[in-house]
């Protein structure tokens, strides 16, 4: 029996992604590197987590490269962590290599005291945290967008 066309699409695709995360761990080596989290629900509803790696390559070229796109069952800062964890391990990424982290700033993630970012403190006291300039620049890109949808005649 022939598997449908689209499930060999996605196992290509799967293949792929693989050999790209792959790749992108052999250039970090043992290198230090930064994550870079954002949080949010797709068309469906489910609550996805991407993942983006910030590090320094053999060239001396600044990175960043999208890792993953993970599912969560909720985005409570434990269950984040741990699949952050199980990303980084599953490709051999040691915590303790983590020099910064960024996020999209909701409180779950950034709280100072008890959010992500104390969570990975804990466990790594270099990996500080700054609000993800992109996210920023994605809320003023919308508030400007806003404006000129406004004022079209």
């Amino acid at each position: 029996m022939m598997k449908p066309l689209i499930q060999e699409i996605k196992e290509i695709l799967h293949i792929i992604a693989n050999k790209v995360r792959h790749k992108i761990r052999e250039d970090i080596g043992d290198s230090k590197f930064c994550i870079i989290i954002d949080e949010a629900h797709d068309e469906s509803k489910r609550e996805k987590m991407t993942i983006v790696l910030r590090y320094v390559d053999e060239k001396r070229f600044i990175k960043y490269n999208f890792f993953d796109l993970v599912h969560v069952q909720d985005t409570a800062i434990i269950t984040l962590k741990e699949e952050i964890c199980v990303i980084l391990s599953q490709h051999c990424l040691d915590v303790q290599n983590i020099r910064g982290q960024a996020c999209n700033g909701v409180s779950n993630i950034r709280g100072e005291w008890n959010g992500l970012q104390a969570l990975f403190l804990n466990d790594c006291p270099y990996a500080y945290y700054v609000y993800c300039l992109a996210h920023q620049l994605q809320l003023a890109l919308l508030v400007a967008s806003r404006e000129c949808l406004l004022k079209m005649p």
